[in-house]
């Protein structure tokens, strides 16, 4: 009974999560953004285990896992239009995992942009966009990180508390 009783007790940020990451990365900026999320989660929600990949070794059944996905892009700016997704993003979500269902499944997205382009962290926008279609609950509004994301730190750290904050509603 006393149990029951101190489990109830422990806020729901503390209590075992599981987080799931898919992120592109091909300059190092993205992988750099979600590196510095995860210390960040480390210290605010020690109980969550995390786990991060990238999106060129995802397949769509990785984006069911994990009680939170996030997705992390930076945004790319060549060939016909500016603003698209990372290739190798835009192909998973596209192409591998056109068809699948989020079922409900409570999401988070960061983009990475350049201040230079008028669709600055577009990315954030296009993977908030496959999220809502495929039925997905995004949890928390995207984090956009314009330019070198060093030094921006606090930023992500913020963000982070918030995403622990409202992964539970």
């Amino acid at each position: 009974m006393n149990n029951i009783a101190n489990a109830a007790a422990v806020p729901h940020f503390i209590q075992r999560r599981s987080l799931h990451i898919v992120f592109a990365s091909t300059s190092g900026h993205t992988k750099y953004v979600v590196e510095a999320l995860i210390d960040s989660l480390k210290s605010i929600a020690p109980g969550w285990e995390i786990e991060a990949m990238m999106a060129e070794k995802a397949q769509p059944q990785d984006l069911l896992g994990g009680d939170v996905l996030l997705l992390a892009s930076a945004t790319w700016n060549t060939g016909s239009i500016e603003g698209q997704l990372n290739p190798h993003m835009w192909v998973l979500l596209h192409d591998k995992a056109k068809t699948l269902d989020l079922a409900g499944k409570p999401c988070a997205c960061i983009g990475l942009g350049d201040h230079r382009y008028f669709y600055t962290a577009r990315a954030a926008d296009h993977l908030q966009h496959y999220v809502k279609a495929h039925h997905g609950r995004l949890i928390v509004p995207a984090l956009k990180i314009t330019d070198e994301p060093y030094g921006q730190e606090e930023a992500v750290r913020v963000w982070a508390e918030q995403l622990v904050m409202l992964q539970s509603r």
